[in-house]
């Protein structure tokens, strides 16, 4: 491939302030840190299953709760994937996987359409993990589904332990995003839809 996909985002507000780095052609190396160790495993998680290089810098309104931190950084890691696609030429576009761990097996679909959607299938055992609420979860993959304007299905087939729930819908959704940007040899300089563009958040294909 002649040129990188690679984005750097920033995102600065009142309440966090954050500045990601991703190279969708990477070999999963990360740097990740958020203030929220659970968080930061998760997006660990994300970027070697994935294979994407991944850097994480986040500062947020912790004292208050995790809310912002959690949602901002799905929203700056959306986008900094979003700019890395460009125009998706080439692209697979659409991305599957099963994941298992341990008793939990979760599955995650997806397209990379323009189209922003999240429908999201996840129970949580527990309401807390350690001092995060395990519902920040569906807020980072919505904020993430949005700004990277994919359409989303994230359902956890079954599962006992809320860690290892999650843990398995990270994974999925690495290895659905790996194969979903992976160019596709066959039709490597086409747009992969009949209307000729995939070209951002507000275009329908």
């Amino acid at each position: 491939m002649s040129d990188p996909r690679t984005a750097t985002v920033k995102r600065v507000t009142k309440e966090t302030r954050i500045c990601a780095a991703v190279n969708l052609d990477g070999t999963g190396l990360y740097d990740v840190t958020t203030g929220i160790g659970f968080l930061d495993h998760m997006l660990e998680q994300l970027s070697r299953h994935s294979l994407f290089d991944l850097s994480i810098q986040a500062e947020g309104d912790l004292h208050i709760d995790f809310h912002h931190t959690t949602e901002d950084t799905g929203y700056v890691v959306g986008e900094a994937v979003r700019r890395a696609l460009g125009a998706r030429t080439g692209i697979t576009r659409y991305g599957l996987a099963r994941v298992p761990m341990d008793e939990a097996l979760s599955e995650v679909a997806l397209d990379i359409s323009g189209r922003q959607y999240l429908v999201w299938r996840v129970d949580m055992p527990q309401a807390k993990l350690g001092a995060m609420d395990t519902e920040l979860f569906k807020e980072w993959f919505q904020a993430f589904a949005q700004s990277a304007g994919i359409t989303l299905h994230v359902t956890n087939l079954y599962g006992d332990n809320t860690h290892h729930i999650i843990e398995s819908c990270y994974k999925g959704l690495a290895r659905a995003l790996r194969q979903a940007v992976t160019i596709d040899q066959r039709a490597a300089d086409t747009i992969p839809s009949t209307k000729g563009s995939l070209g951002g958040t507000d275009v329908e294909a």
